[in-house]
């Protein structure tokens, strides 16, 4: 601390010297060096009144004054292309002033960004160490801007972490936060956050994210609201809350690849900010700036993976991608269908473009890619034009290639397959026999919880769409449903839909509610039907569709067995009264297991106002699935 006071005094002493020239007259040609006379009894020079060896100190110290040319050294330290040139600076008699050691350091960095066999040999050479020393000993009077780029520069050299040099120029930098402007702090972040974290300086990095906070309004510059979003608003969670705002504010001055920056960030970073986003899109809607086909995938990416929801954007993304398909990749094919299969936002004649790419290049695409396709189609249950030729080409590239995915996917594709209803009987047989299956029983993960979810499907798929089917099915055992099947929190619909039933029904014998079947759906409510349409004791006669199967009696002929089929928000695609594929599959398997569905979507139920409305629409759906069923 000694010295490093003395340092400091050092360089007041020596900005004194220097500004005392600042009083000749305006215009004044300074003189060469070997006729300008030192400082020495100036009566408005500070160092005049200085006693002692100080003051001595002060008179001998050269005086730094301003040009116009750039001097000898720094054009040498510029034009440098190899390291030794910067190192035979020190012996060569150059006199290396101030940030010349500085800016030598930063240019060896420079050229050794991509050679790390070369650094470990600089690290080696006393020559180094000598330009180090030569600016720790000059750190204070260092340039800030040179300051933060030497850190940086430090930091990339690969320099221990136990260095006294770098860590004092760090205590540097801590020193000086204050000082510094807001575009070197930001620059210090986005180029060595990552350095500072490996080298243990989490000490400088906390204090230089707290400083980027406190001074947010400083900045000015979209491009530095957006590099410091990418690079550093991970870091701290009150930082990027800044950095939002600052970016809604700037939001109008973008162009499309600051959009498309912003955006990917936010979906990198999971951040689903809703003002911020909905800015975003009204300016890709009003403004007319062509997007090129790599920022509308990534645009398409960066929506999926929030799940925002915004019309007029996702048309645009579509009609904006339809005439790049041709010269698009299978890779970007598959990543856009899966990004708007994740938005539920099915364009026919953009998914038709797809299809027609990969029969295209049937002979190319590879199964990973072709496997993400046919997932996404699954999930908005899309059905192609060309659905023959193209199930076709999945069949033949699953072959044997099937038993080679992870066990998950090869759930999943099959299961995708069942949505579809293109699924054959090897496929089937390859995911529900007891050496396969096994590995996902008692499973506790939500994915492999998901993952037998769905073997559940695939079995029933197996016994009720495919009666040449010979097996194996899944063991009886596996078929009860678990616990956490029915423990999920009740939506407003589901609590509505209940109590009007409960009215209707009268008595709690005559149906029940939240009925968890073998096939791994879960009805809202089932109830009995005699042949006067009048209610029967639900728990009296046998019920198949249960592990184990409950009740004693066999149904009376001609009775009917109704289930009632709640259908939300969520379970539709995006501006659509189609549901979802997996919600198709519900329906398929319950129809084929005989019952009547009464179907309650939620954007019929919100114009029911009272309970009464309520029972009657209820009744009047209970009518019509049994009059369908006559009518047949």
């Amino acid at each position: 601390m000694a010295t490093r006071l003395v340092r400091r005094c050092t360089c007041l002493l020596r900005e004194a010297a220097r500004l005392a020239p600042a009083v000749s007259p305006v215009g004044q040609l300074r003189l060469p060096q070997g006729t300008q006379k030192p400082l020495t009894s100036s009566a408005t020079s500070p160092s005049s009144r200085l006693p002692g060896l100080l003051s001595e100190f002060v008179e001998k110290e050269q005086v730094f004054t301003p040009y116009t040319g750039r001097q000898e050294v720094e054009q040498l330290i510029e034009k440098a292309t190899q390291p030794e040139e910067l190192l035979e600076l020190l012996g060569s008699g150059h006199c290396l002033q101030q940030n010349h050691a500085a800016l030598a350091l930063i240019q060896l960095s420079r050229l050794l960004s991509e050679k790390p066999k070369d650094k470990a040999a600089l690290i080696q050479d006393a020559r180094f160490w000598q330009l180090l020393h030569l600016v720790n000993s000059q750190i204070t009077v260092v340039w800030h801007g040179t300051l933060v780029k030497l850190l940086r520069s430090l930091y990339t050299l690969g320099l221990p972490a136990t260095s006294k040099d770098l860590r004092s120029v760090e205590q540097e930098v801590r020193w000086r936060m204050r000082r510094l402007k807001y575009k070197h702090l930001a620059f210090l972040a986005e180029s060595s956050a990552t350095y500072m974290q490996e080298q243990g300086s989490r000490e400088l990095l906390a204090e230089l994210l707290v400083h980027l906070e406190r001074r947010w309004a400083e900045i000015e510059d979209r491009r530095m609201v957006v590099a410091m979003m990418m690079k550093t608003g991970h870091l701290s969670e009150s930082l990027m809350n800044r950095l939002e705002d600052k970016c809604l504010e700037l939001v109008e001055q973008f162009g499309p690849e600051e959009l498309r920056k912003v955006l990917v960030t936010l979906a990198a970073q999971n951040r689903r900010s809703v003002p911020l986003l909905r800015a975003i899109s009204y300016h890709l809607v009003q403004k007319p700036f062509p997007l090129t086909k790599s920022i509308l995938l990534d645009l398409a990416y960066a929506y999926g993976k929030l799940g925002f929801h915004q019309t007029q954007v996702f048309q645009r993304l579509a009609a904006d991608l339809l005439p790049h398909t041709p010269s698009m990749t299978s890779s970007e094919v598959a990543r856009c269908t899966k990004s708007f299969a994740f938005l539920k936002w099915l364009n026919l004649p953009l998914f038709e473009a797809f299809v027609q790419h990969v029969l295209d290049r049937a002979q190319s695409i590879t199964l990973p890619h072709l496997c993400n396709m046919l997932l996404a189609f699954a999930r908005v249950n899309f059905r192609p034009e060309r659905e023959d030729p193209f199930f076709s080409l999945v069949h033949e590239k699953l072959g044997s290639e099937l038993v080679g995915l992870e066990p998950a996917l090869q759930v999943d594709v099959v299961w995708a397959l069942c949505v579809l209803q293109q699924v054959r009987e090897a496929e089937l047989q390859a995911v529900l026999r007891p050496e396969f299956h096994t590995q996902f029983l008692g499973g506790k993960s939500p994915k492999d919880q998901s993952t037998f979810q769905k073997l559940l499907h695939i079995n029933a798929t197996a016994q009720l769409e495919h009666p040449e089917y010979t097996g194996p099915l899944l063991p009886t055992s596996a078929l009860v449903p678990s616990p956490s099947a029915l423990e999920q929190k009740m939506t407003p619909l589901q609590k509505e839909l209940q109590e009007t039933l409960k009215g209707l029904l009268g008595s709690a014998d005559k149906g029940s509610f939240m009925v968890a079947t073998q096939y791994g759906w879960v009805l809202d409510a089932e109830v009995l039907l005699d042949t006067e349409s009048q209610l029967l004791p639900l728990r009296d006669f046998v019920a198949p569709h249960l592990t184990p199967p409950s009740g004693s009696q066999p149904l009376p002929p001609r009775a009917k067995r109704l289930a009632f089929l709640r259908w939300e928000f969520p379970n539709f695609n995006s501006r659509s009264k189609d549901l979802l594929g997996r919600f198709i599959l519900a329906r398929r398997h319950l129809l084929a297991a005989g019952f009547l569905l009464v179907d309650v979507p939620y954007y019929e139920w919100m114009e029911l106002k009272s309970e009464w409305q309520k029972s009657a629409y209820l009744k009047d759906k209970m009518r019509k699935a049994v009059a369908e069923e006559l009518a047949k």
